[in-house]
């Protein structure tokens, strides 16, 4: 998906657009006033103050028509400047643009006119609004002025433009696509999980059908860190302030968690990761250098203060449940703990078929040391170690300053989705800090008192991202082991005792075999029932008849395909216990 920040030319040419509709805006609400129209990641936008007016669906249309007349004028786009003065009085009965001004110094100050309209800004544009022809309206909604939830409600409306007609239908097309992929419809669709302000913004609910993809997802992950002995453990959602304070999240993480909750004169938190706790469980004991490494892992519910404009359905949440791990190792074993760390990644990423990814070395910036711990032999010997075992492994790897975590640097494994923008799933983090600040230690060999170096891991991230990743990955056709309905039987006739006896002794047999099977037997017709089936992603859709009833066999239909198979009964129970057993991704069909 294109950038319009990153594209100089689309850049201006989307900013220009802006101008255009605002233009038009003018020509139909006289009495609009205008705040911002910045160009986005995703095109442009303008905020709007229209009075008592509200913009609905049936207006975007009419607003469309009237850029088109502005286009069609072919006014030249031109650059003035002017004093603050002139520009107060220009924009005198416009307090949003007064509002701007007021910010500005005088002597620099630019506005734009194309025909009769007249825009404070400060460029650059096109020539000519003849060149913003192929423009789409996005969609509309209400903005805060200022963002601040205590400024008026403002009107804002999102648009694209591109150069050419077949650039713009191709990028209408993705976004065509991608709403198809937003695992927000899937999850509607599918009837997954539900979000209710009366809850709270940013806080899903996972329904039955989506909370048993959780429990799969929970299930895989632990399983393989069993087999690689991780010790798995549960700690408590929330925290003393003062536990926050020791680790340093107190000082350098706390505008991103919930406010302090007082209490016989304590006061807690909700906690934003689990990383104290689990020092908190290292300390609990003595260790000698012959237990290391000790490896803790959680799935583990953290809450953090996000603003309600990056909230997205479970991708990004105030509430999500993170694959956390902390290994406590020596300096000798960082590099072995690592490489399996990587490894465990690697192969997770090939059971889920993902292959579009890259390796990110996420560093301090020295040029903004306040936003980390403050210790430069710290940050040198981490950077330094974790460099080298990246580069003893054979890592191919990028190194992006600034994206380290306040106690160290960090390995992040970035994936591309098929629609969007890069987003990071897994993470293994370097700490030599925290394991200081919580005073913890192992006697080593010679019987002397070591601080260990901890590992901070995450291989699925948050449970709640990784599964609207795989859900728009796949367009929610999971594979069968991982769909939360692997089968759905429904008899042709649902008023036939026969039928409906052979698809119940079906269902047993499934069931029986621990596959997760519905019974379909509504009044309703079949087609109604297949569809509703296809709808909602089931992997195999099992139709009895008279013949499947006499021969004692199935017909299914897969999810995406029109072929029907009929297999005898006991053959089709083996044959999906063993995809189930063996976590196939064979009859994935992204359509």
């Amino acid at each position: 998906m294109v950038n319009f920040k990153e594209d100089e030319q689309l850049k201006t040419l989307n900013h220009s657009c802006a101008h255009v509709m605002a233009q038009a805006i003018k020509h139909l609400y006289p009495q609009a006033k205008f705040w911002v129209g910045p160009v986005v990641a995703e095109g442009f936008y303008y905020d709007i103050d229209l009075g008592d007016d509200v913009i609905r669906d049936e207006d975007i249309e009419k607003i469309t028509k009237e850029m088109k007349k502005v286009v069609k004028s072919g006014k030249k786009i031109i650059r003035r400047e002017v004093s603050k003065e002139e520009a107060l009085e220009m924009f005198a009965d416009d307090p949003y643009k007064l509002d701007l001004i007021a910010d500005l110094e005088d002597g620099n100050i630019t506005v734009y006119d194309q025909g009769d309209f007249t825009d404070l800004c400060r460029g650059p544009h096109v020539d000519n609004v003849k060149l913003c022809k192929h423009f789409k309206l996005i969609r509309h909604s209400g903005a805060y002025w200022k963002g601040d939830s205590k400024n008026k409600m403002l009107q804002r409306i999102y648009g694209v433009c591109f150069p050419t007609a077949e650039e713009l239908e191709a990028h209408l097309q993705l976004l065509e696509e991608a709403k198809e992929r937003d695992h927000r419809k899937i999850g509607k669709d599918m009837n997954l999980f539900m979000v209710d302000d009366l809850v709270g913004r940013g806080l899903p609910m996972f329904l039955p059908k989506g909370y048993t993809i959780w429990q799969e997802l929970e299930n895989y992950i632990k399983e393989k860190e069993r087999k690689l002995g991780y010790l798995h453990v549960m700690t408590p959602c929330v925290g003393t302030v003062n536990l926050y304070k020791t680790s340093g999240h107190w000082d350098h993480y706390k505008e991103n968690m919930f406010p302090p909750m007082e209490m016989e004169g304590e006061s807690f938190v909700l906690r934003p990761m689990n990383c104290p706790h689990h020092m908190m469980i290292y300390a609990n004991r003595r260790h000698s250098y012959k237990n290391l490494p000790i490896r803790i892992g959680e799935i583990a519910h953290d809450f953090r203060y996000e603003s309600s404009g990056t909230l997205k359905g479970i991708e990004r949440g105030r509430h999500f449940c993170q694959n956390d791990a902390h290994l406590f190792v020596t300096p000798e074993q960082i590099k072995d703990e690592f490489t399996k760390v990587v490894e465990l990644i690697f192969n997770t990423y090939k059971d889920f078929g993902i292959t579009n990814y890259r390796c990110v070395l996420s560093l301090r910036d020295p040029e903004n040391k306040e936003k980390y711990h403050d210790d430069d032999e710290m940050w040198n010997t981490a950077e330094d170690a974790l460099r080298d075992v990246m580069n003893s492994i054979g890592i191919e790897y990028t190194e992006e300053i600034g994206e380290a975590a306040f106690y160290g640097p960090k390995l992040d494994v970035n994936v591309q989705p098929a629609i969007g923008n890069e987003i990071t799933l897994s993470t293994c983090q370097l700490d030599f800090c925290l394991p200081a600040k919580f005073n913890l230690s192992y006697i080593d060999s010679n019987g002397e008192k070591q601080t260990p170096v901890v590992l901070h891991r995450a291989i699925l991230g948050s449970l709640d991202r990784f599964m609207a990743y795989i859900l728009e990955e796949t367009k929610g056709n999971l594979p069968t082991w991982l769909a939360p309905v692997q089968a759905r039987v429904m008899p042709v006739k649902t008023d036939d005792e026969g039928l409906n006896a052979y698809a119940q002794e079906i269902v047993d047999a499934l069931e029986a075999a621990d596959v997760r099977v519905e019974l379909d037997d509504r009044a309703e017709k079949l087609g109604y029932r297949m569809r509703e089936g296809q709808v909602e992603k089931v992997p195999y859709l099992l139709v009895v008849g008279f013949n499947e009833k006499d021969d004692r066999t199935v017909s299914f239909r897969l999810h995406g395909e029109k072929e029907t198979t009929v297999l005898p009964l006991d053959t089709f129970v083996e044959k999906i216990k063993a995809e189930i057993k063996e976590k196939s991704r064979e009859h994935i069909h992204v359509n």
